[in-house]
């Protein structure tokens, strides 16, 4: 079986009907100002690298010699909500996607590397009116770079109460379609002694619409991690939790829980065909 024989078999896999699941249209998230990412960039009073801003990294597939061939891209992480709207994300990203926050530095040297993509808003403040609902994010840069993906892990933050959990909860919630995906993430976050919890209830914390970006995959399932505001702050230095300071001062919490995200990664990986 060639390669476009099997990414053809891969995104026609059953991933949806096996769980009762079809595509469908949905409403705006009751909370966006914006019902798309187009809409909000068709926003004349919003601008680019002052409002918000956008980041991504796709690394080179060059087949054009046919004594080798380049490996596909297995795996995309993304933050729809990064910069100063879901405080973190960003920075996680890119430390997951294989990259130092601070200088984008390989870390670790070794690898793996991922591509990435992130949204961030970039106000110095009301950066939650940018919040654009996960199953509406319509970016035609993130869509083509999950949709060239066999995997993709979605980085999210939360409040203890939008989690369902106590007041000052330090938790990761797991969601998204991918059942394998979530359960290594939960028994890599259990290693690193990270309080982690299956996540369910409304799409926006458990991931488990087919139109959410972590979904829009080769698989047509993917791996949605909401990290709760306090488990996010422990992340970094106190004091220095904002846009320009956190990437400098991550504490060793913030690298736990990367390595145990990357972890879950290799493992999923390890599973999937050679393509």
């Amino acid at each position: 079986m060639n390669r476009r024989t099997m990414m053809a078999a891969l995104a026609a896999a059953p991933a949806l009907t096996s769980i009762g699941l079809t595509l469908r249209g949905t409403t705006a998230y009751a909370a966006d100002a914006y019902a798309s990412n187009t809409a909000l960039y068709s926003n004349p009073s919003l601008v680019e690298g002052v409002d918000y801003g956008r980041r991504s990294r796709r690394h080179l597939v060059d087949d054009q010699v046919s004594e080798t061939r380049a490996a596909l891209v297995r795996t995309t992480v993304i933050a729809p909500h990064g910069g100063g709207i879901e405080v973190g994300t960003s920075e996680l990203c890119l430390a997951i996607a294989g990259y130092h926050p601070a200088d984008l530095t390989p870390t670790p040297a070794v690898g793996p590397v991922h591509d990435f993509w992130m949204f961030e808003g970039l106000r110095s403040s009301n950066n939650s009116a940018l919040h654009v609902t996960s199953t509406h994010c319509d970016d035609m840069t993130a869509r083509t770079m999950c949709g060239g993906s066999l995997n993709v892990v979605s980085l999210h933050g939360c409040t203890a109460a939008q989690a369902g959990l106590e007041t000052g909860a330090q938790a990761v919630l797991v969601g998204g379609l991918n059942a394998t995906f979530r359960q290594y993430l939960m028994e890599e976050f259990s290693a690193a002694g990270i309080r982690a919890v299956t996540a369910s209830g409304e799409e926006e914390i458990a991931g488990v619409s087919p139109e959410n970006i972590c979904n829009r995959s080769l698989l047509g399932m993917g791996a949605q991690l909401e990290m709760t505001t306090d488990l996010r702050a422990a992340m970094f230095a106190a004091g220095k939790n904002t846009r320009a300071e956190r990437a400098t001062n991550t504490l060793p919490l913030f690298w736990s829980f990367t390595t145990a995200v990357r972890t879950a990664i290799r493992r999923l990986e390890a599973t999937q065909p050679v393509l």
